[in-house]
């Protein structure tokens, strides 16, 4: 079975740098003329969809917006996945799961296995009960070729308290799950399935990226500040490594599909750039 690791590498050589969410906010269905309501919620996904779902490495649908329509809402998420596979595109469902034993079990068994009909190629998952605690999810993964993306150095201000604090060892919270992921990749080639969530707003952090020979995720470009030009200084050495993640700077550029589908060029075009990658 091919790995993640391998399918994100071709992707990403096929089709470019880039992930692009889809945050079905209220205001942004608003924003577009749609009710905020599961009708609204299936036309903006279906939108999406149809316009970059061809063109683009990663899609990262934000499991949050559909789940407040209760099921559903599930089902258009459903939906909308089986479409994305369909184009081509791989599919990280962003959940930030995180729990212990049986539970955390059932949430890889939810997302990672291809039986489940929320089946993707990789979640978002939160180390803050013990990395070791996401054995389960690693597991899954690797049995159905799957992928974990693990919180590491993320933008928002409230969670430098917890990743930068210092352990007896004299490592951070964040230099520990950046550790323990690098572990899990050593000798994967051509890129390892278990990646990190690094903030492109974060700036220059001290920790060592260098050895996690697998995908970084950077969200936070675009509408929250951050510039593909500035991944460099949060990245150095492991720029080849970033999967440079917008969200508000392609869907505000909606409804019209055409309108979608330049704001993709255009920002894909900056993170070919500033990555170095060749068109």
């Amino acid at each position: 079975m091919e790995t993640f690791g391998a399918r994100l590498h071709r992707a990403v050589a096929e089709r470019g740098p880039l992930c692009v969410g889809i945050d079905p906010h209220p205001g942004l269905l608003t924003a577009w003329g749609l009710s905020d309501d599961v009708a609204g919620l299936e036309r903006f996904c279906a939108t999406v969809v149809e316009a970059i779902g061809d063109r683009v490495a990663v899609v990262k649908p934000q499991s949050a917006f559909f789940e407040r329509f209760g099921a559903r809402g599930v089902g258009v998420l459903e939906s909308t996945i089986r479409q994305l596979r369909d184009l081509g595109a791989l599919t990280l469902l962003d959940v930030k799961r995180g729990d212990i034993g049986s539970t955390v079990a059932a949430y890889a068994s939810a997302y990672l296995d291809p039986s489940s009909p929320l089946y993707v190629d990789a979640v978002t998952a939160s180390p803050y009960l013990g990395v070791g605690s996401l054995a389960p999810m690693f597991s899954t993964a690797a049995e159905h070729g799957g992928g974990v993306f693990v919180l590491a150095l993320t933008s928002n201000p409230e969670g430098a308290s917890v990743q930068r604090a210092v352990g007896a060892g004299g490592r951070t919270v964040a230099q520990t799950v950046i550790d323990e992921i690098s572990q899990l990749n050593r000798g994967a080639e051509p890129l390892g399935s278990f990646g990190l969530v690094v903030g492109a707003t974060v700036g220059e952090t001290g920790h060592d990226l260098d050895s996690v020979n697998g995908p970084l995720l950077a969200p936070g470009l675009g509408a929250q500040g951050g510039t593909p030009a500035g991944l460099r200084t949060v990245f150095g050495a492991a720029l080849p490594w970033v999967l440079p993640s917008y969200s508000r700077e392609v869907l505000g550029a909606g409804p019209d599909p055409a309108g979608l589908r330049a704001a993709t060029e255009r920002v894909l075009a900056d993170c070919r750039a500033a990555l170095g990658t060749a068109d």
